[in-house]
């Protein structure tokens, strides 16, 4: 008859030879006895002194950079609070330039230690490798300073624009073309200001102007009442004079002429 090419041939399997058997009784009794039991403390481990916590000693880095962030603070009348989107880097130079020509710095505070390998300043790496770990930094100085109600701020990726002076409207002028980096709020004279307070300042005349402003008005209400204290007296003398031209020149009819003394 007709065979296939391909046949399947099953193997008998080998018959398990292993089973469970449970240990015999005497075997079970030694190894219960030579059994290892811990020795117990001489002393129990709730009546020892609870061990002491090791004091981690800070980063000197850390230090560093705390020390630059209070100093920031410290010398600035303006300091600004920005949240940053990602942009390029020739657009992060070109707003850096315009904004150093109003004597405005961006500040980076670094909170991850390490250094780029190539030794430059680049700007796509310093804000990578910046405000990562902001309540290392930041928040533990503003938690001790006058600053405190700035903390809300400081959330995700944030830059500081700071500035010796009050350069609010020239900050907001230049960051109206930047749309990746916004601004929540700023601190300007030991005052903390919402964005709206900020876009409020910016449009205050400048300090020269309200002062002289000032002095007008200071000047205004003494030189207003001096003219009121003086118009009475004035106007009685002027009444006088004319009432005495009035009648030297028609004459007091009646009038004996005054004698002309003698020697």
């Amino acid at each position: 008859g007709w065979l296939p090419a391909l046949q399947l041939v099953r193997r008998g399997s080998k018959a398990v030879t292993r089973h469970w058997k449970a240990m015999h009784f005497e075997r079970q009794k030694l190894m219960a006895v030579t059994e290892y039991i811990a020795p117990r403390p001489a002393v129990p481990p709730r009546c020892l002194p609870r061990p002491k916590n090791e004091i981690q000693e800070e980063d000197g880095y850390a230090r560093l950079l705390r020390r630059q962030v209070e100093e920031v603070f410290r010398s600035s009348r303006m300091v600004a609070v920005c949240q940053y989107n990602s942009m390029p880097d020739e657009d992060l130079v070109m707003m850096r330039y315009y904004l150093r020509k109003h004597n405005i710095e961006i500040k980076f505070i670094l909170n991850e230690v390490g250094a780029d390998p190539s030794g430059r300043e680049r700007w796509g790496w310093l804000l990578r490798a910046s405000f990562q770990a902001v309540s290392q930094i930041v928040r533990p100085v503003l938690a001790q300073s006058k600053y405190r109600n700035l903390l809300p701020l400081f959330v995700c990726q944030n830059i500081l624009l700071v500035s010796p002076e009050t350069r609010a409207r020239e900050m907001l002028r230049v960051l109206k073309g930047v749309p990746q980096v916004n601004l929540l709020g700023a601190c300007i004279d030991d005052t903390i200001l919402s964005r709206q307070g900020v876009e409020n300042f910016a449009q205050l005349p400048s300090l020269e102007a309200s002062q002289g402003q000032t002095v007008g008005a200071l000047a205004l209400l003494p030189s207003q009442t001096s003219s009121l204290l003086q118009r009475g007296p004035l106007l009685l003398t002027a009444l006088l004079d004319e009432h005495i031209r009035q009648l030297r020149d028609a004459g007091i009819p009646g009038e004996p002429p005054q004698e002309q003394g003698t020697g």
